[in-house]
């Protein structure tokens, strides 16, 4: 879910975001990943194929797994790839849904990086790039909308979770341009953003 070069630093030779903030350097489970894998576990059945976009540390896929789906994540970040397999989850590194088939899966999921981030604030590593959406918070959102329908099998559906920082709404827009219709799933609202959880299939 990030863009290839960056490394567990910065070139830049600052220290990098996650030792600045004193996180991991893997995205791990918040209240985002935690209402996308909810809604989606509601809409799979047994032997389902699914596909978790920007995978981490693989929670999607494994409460999906645990739903009864066959599910694999993919992830650019080779530290996320690294601890999805550690957590037991089939991964594949690569770029959003590139490296799959046509009509492979019944559901792909999505928790993009939507932090609307200006340049400036931008730091060059992983988990600057699995937080930041770029100025508009749609860095990756609209790469993969333009491109999850190749691999969404006859009567599959995409979920992406976006943010009210990240206009659900020109979301919605997008999709539509790129022959996909939308319906509002979830939402969830917090201090100071809503969650949201958007369903996609193709017009």
């Amino acid at each position: 879910m990030t863009e290839e070069g960056a490394d567990e630093g910065t070139d830049s030779g600052r220290p990098a975001l996650a030792d600045q903030r004193g996180v991991e350097t893997v995205y791990q489970p918040a209240e985002d990943s935690d209402l996308l894998a909810r809604t989606a576990a509601e809409r799979v059945t047994s032997g389902d194929r699914v596909l978790d976009v920007g995978t981490g540390s693989g929670y999607v896929a494994a409460t999906l797994a645990e739903a009864g789906a066959e599910a694999v994540g993919v992830d650019l970040s080779p530290l996320a790839c690294r601890e999805a397999a550690e957590n037991g989850l089939p991964v594949v590194r690569g770029d959003l849904v590139s490296p799959f088939h046509e009509n492979s899966f019944d559901l792909v999921a999505f928790n993009p990086p939507y932090l609307p981030t200006p340049a400036e604030a931008e730091w060059d590593d992983w988990m600057e790039h699995a937080l930041s959406g770029g100025e508009d918070g749609r860095r990756l959102v609209d790469p993969f909308l333009a491109a999850v329908s190749r691999v969404l099998a006859p009567g599959g559906e995409a979920l992406l979770l976006v943010s009210s920082l990240t206009d659900p709404d020109a979301v919605r827009a997008y999709a539509r341009e790129n022959g996909l219709e939308s319906e509002v799933l979830a939402t969830e609202k917090h201090p100071y953003e809503e969650l949201v959880v958007l369903r996609f299939s193709e017009i």
